[in-house]
């Protein structure tokens, strides 16, 4: 549970990539926020997921305009997933294998709870047309979570997360010009 301002360069690059894949259109569901939380779980713990997760929805939302209700419910769901992320990885590696388990774990409680939980609970739509609609966005959500999470997660992991250059510190040294 180490959140420090010396790691915060690396948080901006993960919200970063999570709203420039957002804003590229591209089918429902197929989002960067699972692959991105991953790898700063895995090497900084829960607190770091779930707060990733939560500045990531509600600073997407806020961005873009969309800011509502439906934000509270998806930013505390991965929230959730934040944290569930931080235990799930405590002594795992940092391997595709861990990434892709993960995902389609998470994946599949981020949907039962978003899409199926508060389509019933929200809008009183039946549990099974709740459900059977649900599906076709469930598999997108799937198969994009599972290719970020093989392909994005390791490489954020080895190329962000863990480079010494991208330590805060390091960063703005290079920026500091004339000093002695």
């Amino acid at each position: 549970m180490r959140i420090q301002f010396e790691h915060g360069v690396k948080y901006i690059i993960g919200l970063v990539i999570v709203v420039l894949i957002r804003l590229i259109p591209h089918p429902p569901n197929i989002e960067p926020i699972m692959a991105t939380l991953m790898p700063l779980s895995k090497r900084w713990g829960w607190l770091s997921g779930m707060l990733f997760s939560l500045v990531a929805i509600l600073g997407y939302d806020v961005l873009s305009g969309t800011l509502g209700s439906w934000s509270l419910v998806t930013s505390l769901t991965y929230a959730a997933l934040g944290i569930a992320a931080g235990i799930y990885f405590k002594n795992r590696t940092s391997s595709a294998r861990h990434y892709v388990a993960f995902a389609i774990f998470g994946t599949l409680f981020y949907d039962a709870v978003t899409g199926v939980g508060m389509s019933t609970l929200l809008w009183h739509t039946p549990f099974m047309v709740a459900l059977l609609g649900q599906i076709p966005f469930t598999v997108n959500h799937l198969l994009g979570n599972i290719v970020l999470a093989a392909v994005l997660s390791p490489a954020l992991y080895r190329l962000v997360i863990t480079n010494p250059a991208l330590e805060t510190s390091a960063v703005l040294a290079r920026f500091r010009f004339g000093t002695r």
